[in-house]
């Protein structure tokens, strides 16, 4: 392993091949460390994603390889288990196979001049004062790799922040304890993703349905820290798929916590930068952070490039990349917490009421900016951050 370059970047998921790749078509020289013996396993993802958001961020580059179905809706189950579906255009969003999604950026990333290593774990950060680059641990030999700058792009368990000294806490209220598993021999309508809510099935959280084709699900729940002391996430799931789906076969589960918070305050240090899970840039409302996390990896790679070039790998002069950051996304997730305080707090009736007044308009005016209208009537300071959401 050679032991120079200019940026290293540690994590090869979406955020941090996209950041590998930015850095290496602005003209750095760049490695890319994966813990894991493969780029894109284990899996630990819902892999829903919207259709515009990733067309967007990986412009002009095709989309890439990993996409096992195409979704045209949702439908929405109060706790009373009243419907409500909501129709997008045909394939707004697609439901991943992320083993092949993730390894398909990372050949793209590779294609742009980018290293990669497998089975490198990155067990320190070298310091001068600034952070100097990555000590490794790979196939039994040790390393001490340079670099101007690093970027962790490491999860959100994210050990090279917490190297660095920056401040990744979160509150357990902002915690989602997670469980995820993939169901075969079931009937689903593929075209549909179906998001449950309620105190009886997943509080202060939901629970969701993402269909891969007619017999195969991700079946998962989310729920706040604050509910999962009194009874697990694992609980929850596994009563409701007794309950909805009884001779289904587990072929793969999979469990973890997801921030559900605003970006970090602070992501950026001297010669180094956070991107994605690590730096909690993750939809708070959601948990999503797929398009989140290559979008944060695109302007992260760029912007180390440039300052780079620049001679100056300062936290000063990589400000560009967080004030970036928060005009792209930073604001809208600031938002979407303000909104996930307030629904996450509802009541079984107030969501059943939001579910009566979105059925009682036409079969065309259900949209989410109405149900979220419907939803937040008695928070009306909430309406105007919506409306920023979904029209900015």
């Amino acid at each position: 392993m050679p032991s120079e370059y200019d940026v290293i970047v540690v994590g090869a998921g979406p955020g941090g091949s996209w950041a590998a790749k930015a850095a290496a078509e602005n003209g750095a020289k760049v490695l890319m460390l994966e813990k894991d013996r493969e780029v894109g396993s284990p899996v630990r993802c819902g892999e829903a994603i919207g259709a515009a958001g990733l067309r967007a961020v990986c412009e002009p580059e095709p989309l890439p390889r990993g996409v096992a179905n195409e979704i045209s809706g949702a439908v929405l189950v109060a706790p009373n288990g009243r419907e409500v579906a909501l129709d997008f255009p045909p394939g707004s969003g697609y439901i991943l196979d992320r083993k092949v999604f993730d390894f398909e950026l990372s050949l793209m990333a590779a294609a742009k001049g980018v290293e990669i290593r497998t089975k490198a774990y990155v067990a320190d950060l070298l310091r001068n004062g600034a952070i100097t680059g990555v000590r490794v641990q790979q196939l039994g030999k040790n390393y001490d790799v340079t670099a101007k700058i690093v970027i962790g792009a490491d999860g959100i368990e994210s050990r090279v922040g917490r190297f660095a000294g920056l401040r990744t806490f979160t509150k357990l209220k902002d915690m989602e304890s997670c469980m995820q598993v993939t169901l075969a021999n079931i009937k689903i309508d593929p075209r549909y993703i179906y998001l449950f809510f309620g105190q009886d099935v997943a509080p202060g959280g939901y629970l969701w349905i993402f269909p891969k084709n007619e017999t195969v699900a991700n079946v998962g729940i989310g729920i706040s820290g604050d509910f999962a002391r009194y009874k697990s996430a694992q609980r929850y799931l596994q009563e409701f798929i007794d309950r909805r789906f009884p001779k289904a076969a587990a072929v793969y589960t999979v469990v973890g916590g997801v921030t559900c918070a605003p970006t970090l305050t602070k992501i950026v240090a001297n010669g180094l930068m956070l991107v994605g899970d690590a730096a909690h840039q993750i939809n708070p409302m959601t948990g999503g952070g797929i398009v989140t996390a290559m979008l944060a990896g695109k302007i992260a790679g760029r912007v180390a490039a440039d300052a780079i070039a620049r001679d100056d790998v300062s936290s000063k002069n990589l400000e560009p990349y967080p004030k970036a950051w928060h005009e792209a996304q930073g604001k809208n997730h600031e938002r979407m917490y303000k909104i996930k305080q307030a629904v996450y707090k509802f009541t079984d009736d107030e969501l059943n009421r939001t579910a009566e007044a979105v059925l009682a308009r036409k079969p065309e005016e259900r949209t989410l900016v109405n149900v979220f209208k419907a939803a937040l009537v008695r928070h009306p300071s909430l309406i105007f951050d919506v409306l920023k959401v979904f029209m900015s």
